[in-house]
């Protein structure tokens, strides 16, 4: 096996092992957040709550489409199975918007209902909430740009989206305690402010997903790293087509390159091998490269 197959696998078990602390993270502070929030009158609190039981869905989904995503390679799978990496995604962040949209149309009801004042203990909950969300998004949001992980980057800004939706809850329950009778639907205001924010995270994870999914060009200096590799092996003429594409933690290259057209099959059999040696050496996440051998016109 290619070191990049180990290299990857063992990246996608690492992000399988932190979606499930986030997991664990989001079942104690989303009971947290609804407990405080009924006990303590504020609607806001327990929207945020039923945010986090989401993400703890969200956070199952990564964990099985990371582990679903590092089995190898098989006769019905040839290219492994790293497309339900950007599908969980996918999958979580229409959830994400759903649950967003869902938790509006009730904070809007609440709005319009009588309140009663928030209880003060909930802005503590909240600072709790806050600080640990923040400290997870650090840690997964750092894993997914070192394995290029489209699920851990997702997985990641649910961890800062909670965050954010604490943040308003903060300042919503803040206002209805230090505005009186006058502003105790603050809380309801800032929930409908935190769909806004959750919905946005939602599309915004929605997106680069489906591009994935849709074997879009990667962003990035990759391609341009392929073909300067592909280019400085000898007996190269020419570069024709480049395309790259995306295979969860991998990339997999098809090239077209140009020989001379006098040259035997076998030393443009041996060429194509040694572009394909160089290119897997720029990259470790390179797992597979095909080379196609067209003739070249070189000047006499």
């Amino acid at each position: 096996m290619h070191p990049s197959a180990n290299t990857a696998t063992g990246n996608l078990q690492s992000g399988a092992r932190v979606a499930l602390l986030g997991m664990a993270a989001n079942i104690v502070l989303g009971s947290a957040k609804i407990i405080a929030g009924i006990f303590g009158h504020s609607y806001v609190l327990i929207a945020d709550g039923i945010e986090s039981a989401l993400d703890v869905a969200g956070s199952i989904v990564i964990w099985a489409g990371l582990m679903f995503a590092a089995r190898p390679p098989d006769a019905t799978h040839p290219y492994g199975h790293g497309k339900a990496e950007p599908v969980a995604a996918v999958v979580v962040s229409l959830g994400v918007i759903a649950a967003a949209f869902g938790i509006a149309l009730r904070s809007v009801q609440e709005i319009f209902l009588p309140h009663h004042a928030p209880a003060p203990f909930t802005l503590v909950v909240l600072v709790v909430v806050v600080a640990v969300k923040e400290l997870l998004y650090r840690r997964v949001i750092r894993l997914g740009h070192d394995t290029e992980s489209t699920a851990l980057k997702t997985d990641a800004w649910h961890h800062r989206s909670d965050a954010l939706t604490s943040i308003a809850a903060f300042i919503g329950i803040s206002i209805a305690l230090l505005g009186g009778t006058r502003w105790q639907s603050a809380d309801a205001w800032a929930a409908l402010f935190a769909c806004a924010l959750i919905a946005f995270n939602g599309w915004r994870l929605f997106y680069p997903a489906l591009h994935e999914i849709l074997d879009t060009a990667p962003p990035g200096e990759i391609v341009s790293s392929v073909r300067e590799a592909a280019a400085a092996v000898p007996g190269v003429r020419e570069i024709d087509k480049c395309l790259v594409r995306k295979m969860g933690l991998e990339f997999y290259v098809d090239l077209h390159v140009g020989v001379d057209e006098d040259i035997t099959v076998r030393a443009g059999h041996s060429i194509a091998h040694m572009v394909k040696d160089a290119i897997r050496q720029t990259d470790p996440r390179i797992a597979d490269v095909l080379v196609h051998i067209e003739p070249a016109t070189v000047d006499r």
